[in-house]
C-alpha cells in the first residue's frame, strides 16, 4: 500500500495559477500510474487528470484540458497538478490516487485506484 499526502491547495482568484502536489511513500511509486480527482460540495468525485507510471502518457477531463497539466517526478515520489486560468467552478477538494496495478497505461475509473490521499482544498473566487 502507498501513502499519499497532497499539499498546495489554497484560496486564489479567477484567472490565477496554482500547483498542487502529492507525495507518496511506501510501495514503489514509480511503478504505478497516478491520477487526480476532485469533489465539489454536493457533487460526486470526478476525474481530473491521470499520468502513466513512466510519465509518457497523460489524459485529462474535457473540463480542464488545455488549462491543467499533470506531471510526475519519480525521483521525488511526487506527482503534480499545474492549474492555470482557474475558474470558480474548479473549486473543490483535490485528491491524488495511485493505481491498484503496476505498470498499466493511464486509467481514469476511480475504482481502479487503490490508494487515496486526504485531499487539499482549492477555492477559486470570482
Amino acid at each position: 500500500q502507498v501513502q499519499l499526502v497532497e499539499s498546495g491547495g489554497r484560496l486564489v482568484q479567477a484567472g490565477d495559477s496554482l500547483r498542487v502536489s502529492c507525495t507518496a511513500s511506501g510501495r514503489t511509486f514509480r511503478s504505478y500510474a497516478m491520477g487526480w480527482f476532485r469533489q465539489a460540495p454536493g457533487k460526486e468525485r470526478e476525474f481530473v487528470a491521470a499520468i502513466s507510471w513512466g510519465g509518457g502518457n497523460t489524459y485529462y477531463a474535457d473540463s480542464v484540458k488545455g488549462r491543467f497539466t499533470i506531471s510526475r517526478d519519480n525521483a521525488k515520489n511526487t506527482v503534480y497538478l499545474q492549474m492555470n486560468s482557474l475558474k470558480p467552478e474548479d473549486t473543490a477538494v483535490y485528491y491524488c490516487a495511485a493505481d491498484k496495478v503496476p505498470a498499466r497505461p493511464v486509467v481514469t475509473d476511480p475504482r481502479e485506484f487503490g490508494s487515496w490521499g486526504q485531499g487539499t482544498q482549492v477555492t477559486v473566487s470570482s
